[in-house]
């Protein structure tokens, strides 16, 4: 099945911010992901309470890149909404 990766306004301006070995984290987990999405380096789940509907994947020990997905017209979109540390985004 078709996959597209897209990414929010508000990661692009996350992934902006964040330090370089940050950056260059998220491009190789970015590579593993587009593999094997369910690959146990990524610890990928789905969130709960307020961030429900949102899945994680792990980028180092502390920050995570949130995304959502659906599928449209038999395409999987995924798009990368937020990417901080734990207790950014999970304040």
């Amino acid at each position: 099945m078709p996959k597209r990766i897209d990414f929010s306004k508000r990661f692009d301006k996350q992934f902006k911010k964040s330090p370089l070995e940050i950056k260059i984290a998220f491009k190789k987990r970015i590579k593993l992901f587009l593999h094997d999405p369910l690959d146990p380096q990524l610890r990928s789940h789905p969130l709960k309470g307020v961030l429900q509907g949102y899945k994680s994947i792990n980028i180092t020990g502390d920050w995570r890149a949130l995304y959502s997905e659906f599928k449209e017209r038999g395409e999987t979109i995924i798009i990368f909404e937020m990417l901080g540390t734990h207790s950014q985004l999970y304040k």
